[in-house]
C-alpha cells in the first residue's frame, strides 16, 4: 500500500520556530555544545530554543537562556534570520544580540560553553543551519562590540 500522499515533503513541513541569542561581553561571544541524547548533540551553536504558541521571539530567549544557562539577558536587535531544512526537520531561527543582564552563565541545560573571539569561532563545529551565520559574524567586527 502506498502510503505516500499522506507525508508531506520535509520542505513543506511548518518550520520549527527557534530563538537563539548571540550574547557578546569583552570575553567575547558565548557558544554552547549540544548535550548528549539530543539532535544534533556535540555539536556547538548558539543557545536559544523552540519558541512557544504566542510567545515572542524576545520572551522565548529570556526563559530559555535562564533554563539552559542560568542567568538573565536583555534582548537587543535581530541581526540574522535562518531557515534551514534538516532531513528531518524544518527549522526558521531567528538570531538576537544579547548581553548579560544578570548572572553568571552555568552549563545546566548544554553539555559546556565557551566564550570565544572572531578567530576561534572555525575551530568548532556547528549545525548546518547556523554555517551561514559564522560567514556573517566574521564579516560584521561591529556586531562583537558589547554594550
Amino acid at each position: 500500500m502506498d502510503l505516500s500522499p499522506f507525508f508531506l515533503p520535509v520542505k513543506n513541513l511548518v518550520p520549527i520556530e527557534v530563538a537563539a541569542a548571540l550574547i557578546f561581553t569583552k570575553a567575547g561571544l558565548l557558544i554552547a555544545q549540544r548535550p548528549p541524547g539530543v539532535h544534533l548533540a556535540g555539536l556547538w551553536e548558539f543557545p536559544g530554543g523552540k519558541r512557544e504558541p504566542a510567545e515572542s521571539y524576545e520572551c522565548c530567549l529570556v526563559r530559555e537562556i535562564r533554563e539552559e544557562l542560568g542567568c538573565e539577558v536583555t534582548v537587543g536587535p535581530l541581526l540574522h534570520e535562518e531557515d534551514h531544512v534538516y532531513p528531518e526537520k524544518r527549522v526558521r531561527i531567528r538570531f538576537f544580540k544579547c548581553s548579560l543582564a544578570s548572572g553568571d552563565p552555568q552549563a545546566l541545560g548544554c553539555a559546556t560553553f565557551r566564550w570565544v573571539l572572531p578567530s576561534d569561532l572555525l575551530h568548532y563545529t556547528f549545525p548546518e543551519a547556523d554555517q551561514a551565520l559564522l560567514g556573517h559574524l566574521l564579516e560584521h567586527p561591529e556586531w562583537w562590540v558589547s554594550e
